[in-house]
């Protein structure tokens, strides 16, 4: 089954391969203000040591946020509409939301990726947080 959403302004479209059983991904992000991000096959081909965590939401656990630490740069491999490989560097926000997908393609959530002894916390909890700023992510 195909999913469909907005999350914090971001707009995407995602067929996960074992939702579908055959050895194909395609996610389609659509940034706030960019033209859509298509990820046919994608895989993460590098990651820089920086790291950044912010709170992340999922529609997979909607009433929840969680800290998770991301890599700050990445680069993507992703297949194109002819069957060649197209490699894409992502920052800051771009880099947490592709690697998101990325991992949700995979079969990996966001409970996968916080550090030991983390919990996620109450969506009205992390509303009161300073960090809770109702825009999409800024690293300005």
């Amino acid at each position: 089954m195909a999913e469909r959403g907005t999350l914090r302004g971001y707009q995407f479209d995602k067929v996960e391969k074992f939702q579908i059983g055959i050895g194909r991904a395609a996610a389609v992000v659509k940034p706030p203000g960019a033209n859509p991000i298509v990820l046919l096959n994608p895989r993460i081909a590098a990651a820089s040591d920086e790291m950044d965590e912010r709170f992340e939401g999922c529609l997979s656990f909607f009433d929840v946020r969680a800290p998770v630490p991301r890599p700050l740069r990445i680069t993507a491999e992703t297949m194109t509409p002819d069957g060649s490989t197209a490699t894409t560097v992502y920052e800051r926000g771009e880099a947490r939301l592709i690697a998101h997908e990325i991992d949700h393609l995979g079969g990996l959530l966001l409970l996968n990726r916080m550090r030991p002894g983390v919990t996620p916390i109450p969506v009205e909890e992390y509303r009161k947080t300073a960090e809770a700023t109702s825009r999409a992510w800024s690293y300005e």
